[in-house]
């Protein structure tokens, strides 16, 4: 994760919510506007059938208790705003209670098509609708768990696990690639460059391949991995990822697939 945010967090009133401006109102606007179709057409019915159920506001930014209030009805989640950025620490031990972190800014025009840090877009938009399916929520949770076992030294390493699943991750329906990740719904640009860009790699899912796998946050992926059956996903959180994170160290990290040095 990076350690330095361009954006100052938003903090809650008293009564816990976040007085948004109409500029930044009006962000969330034409995000949703832009991007509400293109999930229609590009996300796997997974998404959808959260999106679905979440009826997420067009015109304005939500509030986290309002989501939060539609999550617990369906998996007992909430959403919990945070500042821009959070350790690994604190985001393990708040998937493990079932809360969500959400960075409670939103992106400026000039980052409107690509932000390399998560934003309430993000956050809402891109993350909530998966939390209302029990899947996806209890492997969330799962992650959290895992986290919460690991020394700090290991924390990058389950991240991956995380980043190229819930984040990137994409599967196929009908032999259509769709995707699955909060990263990529909430991304303008890089949704369609997942699903039909010709020169991405996209590579069958595999936990300890995975977890080998380097990545930038500020770029747009290069390679993907895809699952054919969205349920080897939740498999994986039955597993002893601990023993995988060793195994995957002693075979050591593959090539980076992008210039060193700005990594991540």
């Amino acid at each position: 994760m990076a350690k330095t945010s361009a954006y100052t967090a938003k903090i809650p009133g008293p009564d816990g919510r976040i007085a948004y401006t109409d500029e930044e109102n009006g962000v969330w606007r034409d995000l949703y506007a832009r991007q509400e179709p293109n999930v229609r057409k590009m996300a796997a019915p997974d998404y959808l059938a959260g999106f679905d159920k979440l009826a997420l506001p067009a015109d304005r930014v939500p509030q986290c208790a309002e989501v939060s209030e539609v999550l617990g009805r369906h998996t007992g989640w909430k959403v919990e705003p945070v500042p821009a950025l959070i350790g690994f620490g604190r985001f393990y031990s708040m998937l493990a209670s079932r809360t969500f972190p959400a960075a409670s800014f939103i992106r400026s025009r000039e980052d409107f098509d690509y932000i390399k840090e998560p934003d309430i877009f993000h956050e809402i938009f891109g993350h909530t609708p998966m939390l209302t399916d029990p899947r996806f929520a209890a492997f969330s949770e799962a992650i959290g768990k895992a986290g919460q076992k690991l020394e700090p030294k290991d924390y990058s390493w389950l991240i991956r696990l995380y980043w190229f699943t819930i984040e990137f991750g994409l599967t196929k329906v009908d032999g259509v690639y769709k995707s699955l990740g909060s990263g990529l719904a909430s991304s303008p640009t890089e949704l369609p460059h997942s699903v039909s860009g010709p020169n991405v790699i996209r590579r069958p899912f595999d936990v300890i391949d995975i977890l080998r796998t380097p990545y930038r946050i500020d770029i747009h992926q290069p390679l993907y991995y895809v699952l054919e059956n969205v349920d080897d996903l939740f498999k994986a959180a039955e597993r002893d990822l601990a023993a995988d994170i060793r195994k995957a160290q002693s075979l050591g990290l593959f090539a980076p697939l992008y210039p060193v040095e700005k990594s991540a």
